[in-house]
């Protein structure tokens, strides 16, 4: 059993991290870049490691490195060499790891947590083109095609030392499947994979989540699915289609709730930490293993949901 199926054996939820980029832009930082965060990783990599220790320091379990956008593809096509561009996804893991092991050294003694694990983030193929496309898929590349395309990264992070991977924001089946194929490659490895949904019932390609779920049964390396960057009203019928479907565990970290308007290029409306940690109530009454945030979300909100599922003292399985 992977260190990271034991942790769900033991603890549920486990709680994940909330958003990096929009953390990071309430923190200053300009994201008006098509390398998004993973500019940071060169220009200001301490911003970067202070979002993942206070995620930690709030109560999460995992927390995922900042190599969503962070593609050999796109640093070489912003100049970078591709040894450059290597160590960069190699500085994710790095950041991370940092954060975790400072906590970790500073709080093993007195602590009933669990050590906190390091996600290794491969973003989908849009994410790269930077126009949106993770939330079209249908990028018309094959299954092999794709597999191209992220193996590099896989392997990164995996020599690197991630403790599993986060295949994350993903679109569509093609690319699901490419990313299930690829993980054959790297014996041992296990991930979660979660998708980017249009509805309680598709992917953003417009694939019923039945048929996404029924697919990935067959590969054992695939510990957990679900969603996440998707709007959080579509979370309880996701996780109970899911759960119906895929003996694997699921995990969920939406949106805060707030609505993007993308010509204007900003977010509107209000979302406390205390509506966030309702509706998540309602994400582990339907069957989530896992819960965290994504776009929006924040530290505090991590603490809440801390807070509310794990009593403090108690973090053994609940």
């Amino acid at each position: 059993m992977s260190q990271f199926a034991d942790y769900i054996a033991r603890q549920t939820p486990l709680i994940v991290d909330g958003a990096l980029a929009t953390e990071m832009e309430a923190r200053g930082a300009d994201l008006h870049d098509s390398l998004w965060s993973a500019r940071y990783l060169f220009t200001q990599p301490q911003l970067i490691h202070d979002v993942h220790a206070d995620y930690i320091a709030a109560g999460a379990d995992i927390v995922i490195t900042a190599s969503y956008q962070a593609t050999i593809a796109g640093f070489l096509a912003r100049g970078w060499t591709q040894s450059q561009a290597e160590q960069l996804i190699r500085t994710s893991v790095a950041l991370a790891q940092s954060a975790r092991d400072a906590w970790w050294d500073a709080n093993a003694a007195t602590t009933t947590r669990l050590r906190p694990l390091v996600a290794g983030s491969i973003g989908p193929y849009g994410a790269y083109t930077a126009d949106g496309g993770e939330y079209r898929g249908n990028y018309g590349l094959s299954r092999d095609e794709l597999k191209n395309f992220h193996r590099e990264r896989m392997r990164i992070l995996v020599d690197a030392g991630v403790d599993l991977l986060a295949c994350e924001t993903i679109p569509d089946l093609v690319e699901a499947q490419a990313l299930a194929e690829l993980l054959g490659e790297f014996p041992g490895v296990v991930a979660w994979l979660s998708l980017s949904c249009q509805s309680g019932s598709q992917t953003c390609a417009g694939q019923s989540l039945v048929d996404v779920a029924t697919c990935l049964r067959q590969y054992p390396q695939i510990v957990a699915i679900g969603a996440n960057c998707t709007p959080p009203q579509y979370m309880p019928e996701i996780i109970r289609t899911l759960r119906a479907h895929s003996p694997q565990a699921v995990v969920v970290y939406p949106n805060s709730g707030e609505t993007y308007d993308g010509a204007m290029g900003t977010w509107y409306g209000t979302v406390t930490c205390d509506d966030y940690v309702q509706a998540a109530q309602t994400w582990l009454a339907a069957g989530a293993h896992l819960i965290g945030g994504c776009c929006r979300t924040n530290p505090a909100m991590i603490a809440g949901l801390r807070a509310a599922f794990l009593s403090k003292g108690a973090d053994d399985a609940i």
